[in-house]
């Protein structure tokens, strides 16, 4: 979520992924896919920005996240065949 300000000084946080489009005139404009438009005090740039550091901020998360679960550097899946009550697992082959 990103924090924008209305013109009344009240902030707000939005999904970046629901705005459809940000304009200026003057005031800037986020329109939000279901038709939903907030004025808001940010400049256009500014909110774009946020949504850049929102979306840096989840893809930094994401890796992070795959880099604990794997308990190092994301490695290649292991694919299982199931076989009765067994599975056996191996790494798919010409996978880092």
């Amino acid at each position: 979520m990103i924090v924008l300000t209305r013109l009344n000084e009240s902030t707000f946080a939005v999904n970046p992924d629901l705005i459809e489009r940000i304009q200026a005139s003057p005031d800037t404009s986020i329109v939000l896919v279901d038709g939903t438009t907030f004025i808001v005090r940010e400049s256009v740039e500014h909110v774009i920005d946020l949504i850049a550091g929102y979306r840096a901020k989840v893809i930094a998360l994401a890796h992070s996240l795959s880099n604990d679960a794997a308990g190092g550097p994301h490695r290649a899946p292991h694919l299982g065949v199931v076989e009765g009550d067994r599975v056996t697992t191996r790494t798919r082959k010409g996978a880092r």
